[in-house]
């Protein structure tokens, strides 16, 4: 330090830094931290007794629905659930309306987000037959997250399912693509095993083939074009042992709905509501997704948070659409699994802060250490509490986990330096800026 106080410490809580906890404080100033050690000096001083003080949580999937779907969500709704549930920053998806696909529509997202976002942020661009040539100057955007292909449709009209569109998105770039991995093709041949009013049938329809399938066609493409990829939302054991034996190209991601519903409770109980894509699928695959998890296959966790209204959800099967929220809930649901000693603190922490930076490239974020930005997630281990749904801050007004009782409960979160939450209170102002990426400085 240069002798000027700092802006910011907060004291007395345990510092989770790169080489390990600290009982100390972190010190910030300029929304960038300064120095963890002892500083009795500051203009402000956050008192973290008894509390853990994680990198900032980053969710590298979210679906905030703006612009042309805002009934169901908003940058604004969807980024106050994100610090809401200990969130810094999120990187967004592309299936709006209409799509992100151009440089104009991602401009237009950045200036929709400035200041109405309480968290930082970067968006996706959505690959099509029509933009492949343009992706290599769309992704080196300021603000934006990379490309983001989907294989087989899901909520939107987003979509590259033939092998020749799918080489020539991969050619056309360099930063690594993320990936919707089920098969269109035999999705199509298998819609007749749809059930009426029976949501446990969309893993049928849905099943293990058309995730893997997708994923092998995926790999091989990655590897002619040479061309990094991060498959997101993986279902299946199959898939974690298949990219295992493929990590020079390919990343990959859980979430913790599918680490932590199973389809014999979820559809029973919630029906339509614990419909998503790929599917929540049998106990038997969630135990398989936490064994793969255990040899350190999957990367990041991130929540796929898609939300629809109680109306959309509560249409009967098929004619209900995909997707939950789940922004919010993600560091709740995986502190529990810490608590429940499924996972250890320092894994959660690499796959929500330090992974996302090392697969992405971002700059500044996923560790405290002194100058990378002051985001922190203020958590207390010991404490529990119960989701309900008027804690959510999410426009949809439903989460998949109400009542759950949760072991570790999210206290506060920092985004450089400002807490955008605190014990439940939201910030007066959105102060969320843009991520970047060393790939598009």
């Amino acid at each position: 330090m240069d002798g000027t106080s700092p802006e910011l410490v907060l004291t007395g809580g345990t510092v989770h830094t790169p080489s390990g906890p600290a009982q100390a404080d972190v010190a910030a100033r300029d929304g960038r931290i300064v120095g963890v050690g002892s500083y009795p000096d500051a203009v402000r001083r956050i008192d973290c007794t008894g509390l853990d003080i994680l990198p900032g949580v980053i969710d590298s999937q979210v679906h905030f629905r703006e612009p042309g779907l805002e009934h169901k969500e908003d940058l604004e709704t969807g980024s106050r659930a994100a610090v809401m549930g200990g969130v810094t920053a999120v990187f967004e998806m592309p299936n709006t309306n209409p799509n992100t696909d151009t440089a104009d529509r991602i401009a237009d997202k950045l200036k929709r987000a400035h200041h109405r976002m309480y968290c930082d942020h970067a968006f996706y661009v959505g690959a099509t037959a029509d933009n492949a040539e343009e992706l290599r100057e769309l992704e080196r955007i300021p603000g934006t997250a990379g490309v983001k292909i989907f294989m087989g449709a899901s909520t939107g009209s987003l979509l590259v399912a033939e092998d020749a569109e799918l080489a020539r998105v991969l050619a056309s770039g360099s930063r690594r693509v993320a990936i919707h991995a089920e098969d269109e093709f035999r999705m199509n041949e298998r819609k007749d095993l749809r059930v009426d009013d029976d949501p446990s049938s969309h893993p049928v329809w849905r099943d293990d083939e058309s995730a893997m399938l997708a994923t092998t066609r995926i790999l091989r493409l990655a590897r002619q074009a040479r061309r990094p990829i991060h498959i997101l939302h993986i279902t299946t054991p199959a898939e974690l042992e298949l990219i295992s034996r493929h990590r020079d190209i390919a990343s990959c991601e859980v979430t913790p709905q599918h680490l932590t519903l199973a389809a014999e409770e979820a559809y029973p109980r919630i029906g339509t509501y614990a419909q998503m894509n790929p599917p929540i699928r049998s106990a038997e695959h969630r135990e398989g997704l936490w064994h793969w998890l255990r040899q350190g296959v999957p990367d990041v966790i991130g929540s796929d948070h898609a939300p629809h209204t109680r109306e959309e959800k509560a249409r009967p099967y098929p004619q209900s659409p995909s997707g939950m929220p789940g922004v919010q809930t993600l560091l709740p649901l995986m502190l529990d699994h810490v608590a429940k000693g499924r996972m250890t603190l320092d894994r959660l922490i690499d796959m929500t802060s330090a992974g996302v930076q090392r697969i992405f490239g971002l700059v500044g974020k996923g560790r405290i250490a002194t100058g990378y930005d002051a985001d922190f997630t203020v958590v207390d281990r010991k404490g529990s509490f119960t989701v309900t749904e008027d804690w959510n801050e999410s426009r949809c007004g439903w989460t998949p986990f109400a009542g759950m009782e949760l072991e570790g409960r999210v206290v506060g979160t920092i985004v450089r330096g400002r807490s955008a939450m605190w014990e439940g209170q939201l910030a007066d102002a959105a102060n969320g800026e843009p991520l970047r990426f060393a790939a598009a400085l």
